[in-house]
């Protein structure tokens, strides 16, 4: 029997698309060898999996893994012990873009399946954004194949500073508000505007599957990779600012702009970070 081990975060429908893989079999083959019940039609990224608990039971022996181990990978595997006494049953089900995975490192993905396979899927949180051991990152679900990041270090720097930064109280606060802060400049072509465009033609020439790909354009699909150095050090610098709004601001725009490395922040009040700093910071 063999063992394929879940990756962290990892889509239930591609643990057991990457289990069926390895047996040589589809998924609804592997799921009826397994007494699993599938319901309804779907493929990853736009659906996922969905599977009762007597279903988990079964892919945990399946997998050679405990099932207190495998629920705490694959986010939509049951981690109650509810609907002991119904079949196993799988249902997909439709996920909103914001909800769908992406694709997970394609060298932690064989060593994890022995080979059999470098593709799956990951619910990917904020701050597993870049594999910093193999220097792959894939940022946005239609991307179907990872980007390669070595060409940008700076990426792999931001990811260990994230990992710092969770350890913040306010780090979740702290990173919402400056994903939102950094994607409006972005969008607007604010601040950082050539540093992006530096770093997003570098991820090309690196990846050029990421300028062939028909459904958006690259600057697009890699917005979050290209902004997440200047979204890090931005989190990081709002987590450990005093709750002083209106008095302290125009020294938060200094210290935020020595922080991303820009002689100032010309800002107009309409300025996301101005407006955060000034309105909504208490």
């Amino acid at each position: 029997m063999l063992r394929v081990r879940p990756l962290p975060f990892e889509a239930t429908a591609s643990c057991v698309q990457r289990l069926a893989t390895a047996y040589r079999l589809t998924l609804p083959q592997l799921l009826h060898g397994a007494g699993i019940t599938l319901h309804g039609h779907g493929t990853l990224p736009p659906a996922e999996l969905h599977l009762n608990h007597n279903a988990a039971r079964h892919l945990a022996v399946l997998a050679r893994t405990p099932l207190p181990h495998l629920t705490r990978a694959p986010p939509h595997l049951p981690h109650n012990d509810t609907a002991r006494s119904t079949e196993a049953a799988a249902h997909w089900k439709r996920l909103e873009a914001e909800q769908q995975p992406v694709r997970a490192c394609t060298l932690c993905t064989r060593h994890r399946s022995h080979g059999a396979t470098g593709t799956a899927w990951v619910h990917r949180p904020a701050h597993r954004l870049v594999c910093p051991r193999h220097h792959q990152a894939a940022p946005d679900p239609r991307l179907t194949t990872t980007l390669h990041t070595l060409a940008v270090p700076e990426l792999t720097d931001a990811h260990h500073a994230h990992q710092r930064l969770l350890r913040h109280p306010r780090a979740t606060t702290a990173w919402t508000t400056a994903r939102a802060i950094t994607t409006r400049w972005y969008d607007h072509q604010q601040h950082l505007t050539h540093r992006w465009h530096t770093r997003l033609t570098k991820l090309i020439a690196d990846s050029p599957h990421l300028a062939t790909t028909s459904s958006a354009s690259p600057a697009l699909l890699a917005r979050d990779l290209v902004t997440y150095p200047e979204t890090v050090a931005l989190a990081r610098t709002l987590a450990v600012l005093p709750n002083q709004p209106h008095r302290t601001t125009d020294d938060a725009l200094s210290l935020i702009a020595h922080r991303l490395e820009l002689p100032s922040l010309a800002s107009n009040a309409n300025d996301p970070l101005r407006a955060f700093l000034t309105h909504t910071r208490h």
